[in-house]
């Protein structure tokens, strides 16, 4: 079993860092290229750029919590939630849409 995740391709896994602008400072994230795959899947589905998406991802949490203490472990959070077979895509239209 641990050879099918072994003998991946090692850019699969390669960090990656990109700098996005969050509430106006610009700053980098670091993921993995995997990762930003997802994220480029999941702000196509709402109709916005990477940099657009995790924006306003950004002022959302600061809305909902304050902060943001660990912003590149909530990105991986989200592309894992968003991978989960239960994941309805649909509502996440709908909740984008409502707080844009």
């Amino acid at each position: 079993m641990c050879h099918i995740f072994a003998s991946q391709d090692p850019s699969n896994y390669a960090h990656e860092t990109r700098s996005v602008r969050l509430s106006g400072v610009v700053t980098s994230v670091r993921l993995e290229a995997k990762f930003w795959t997802v994220l480029e899947d999941l702000a196509q589905s709402q109709k916005m750029t990477v940099p657009q998406f995790l924006s306003s991802l950004y002022q959302e949490v600061i809305e909902v919590y304050g902060e943001v203490p660990n912003f590149a472990s909530l990105l991986r959070c989200c592309c894992l939630n968003y991978l989960l077979p239960g994941f309805e895509k649909g509502s996440l239209h709908k909740v984008v849409r409502q707080v844009a």
